[in-house]
């Protein structure tokens, strides 16, 4: 059975997300634990923010970009779609996502009418494109596409010529994966920009969750699209606010604590993606 098609839900993470361990492993095991929870809960847009603007994060902005987008992509596809890059010096340790569009069927005859498939467009052809979905034959399109592009397609039919429609992977009612963004600018230019109807920060220093929770499933089940944003190693939401001269509070609609009385002095961003994600799941739905 296929998740359910959920509640729209983009989470802010900052480009110092590894600034606190040295090695590039290190570093790739922790951003494979933030793609995995994504998945996990069903989060469909992973956007990373600039919180040193005073520091060129070019390339932590790039080395987390990278290996999450490789994360997301289907095993089938990766060799076509990334080159030997440095940043993926160590992605055989990420966790494999298991989601629906990483399906474990190698075959043309486990193909389905109707199954949905990632794909990347290998040739041009008389009226078409062919495109590879990671079984032994190509599907054909009706569409002239260029070559190398990834896609997402609906199986058609599964006779000697296998055909697929193109389609937005927003039409497909069940999780899909998600897509990353990089922001060019800071989390506060981020929450002001208009994209979102509901946006929740995450800090020790916020109210807990179930102080607000009522107020928060309200809002929620209003929301066409949510952004949950998460601070930085070394600086939470309210002092990444601060440096930018702007009070937290007066630009995000709810500041929650998903982890009152911790006692640790400090919970990591990774930790606290997961413990925010569970909380929202079990208490507000992603799917409502």
């Amino acid at each position: 059975m296929k998740p359910l098609k959920r509640k729209r839900v983009s989470m802010a993470i900052p480009a110092s997300l590894v600034s606190d361990v040295p090695h590039l492993r290190e570093k790739t095991f922790k951003i494979g634990i933030v793609g995995r929870a994504a998945a996990i809960f069903g989060v469909e847009e992973i956007i990373i923010y600039r919180d040193k603007p005073e520091v060129d994060q070019k390339h932590e902005v790039d080395l987390i970009a990278t290996l999450l987008r490789y994360m997301e992509t289907p095993q089938y596809l990766r060799k076509k779609l990334f080159k030997l890059e440095p940043e993926l010096r160590y992605a055989g340790i990420l966790p494999p996502l298991r989601t629906p569009h990483h399906p474990l069927g190698k075959r043309t005859a486990d193909l389905k009418v109707g199954e949905y498939r990632e794909g990347v467009t290998i040739a041009k052809t008389r009226g078409g494109t062919l495109v590879g979905i990671g079984v032994e034959k190509h599907v054909f399109i009706p569409e002239s596409l260029p070559i190398g592009k990834r896609v997402t397609v609906k199986i058609v039919s599964v006779d000697e010529k296998i055909t697929a429609d193109l389609v937005d992977r927003q039409e497909i009612p069940f999780y899909w994966g998600y897509d990353v963004t990089v922001w060019g600018g800071s989390f506060g230019s981020l929450v002001q920009c208009g994209r979102f109807d509901l946006k929740i920060a995450t800090s020790k220093y916020g109210l807990a969750f179930m102080d607000v929770k009522d107020q928060l499933v309200e809002r929620w089940r209003k929301a066409e699209h949510v952004l949950i944003g998460f601070g930085a190693p070394a600086k939470g939401l309210f002092e990444i606010a601060k440096h930018e001269g702007l009070d937290l509070k007066d630009v995000v609609d709810f500041v929650v604590n998903t982890i009152p009385g911790q006692c640790t002095e400090t919970v990591r961003t990774e930790e606290a993606i997961i413990a925010s994600l569970a909380v929202f799941n079990c208490f507000l739905g992603f799917n409502v």
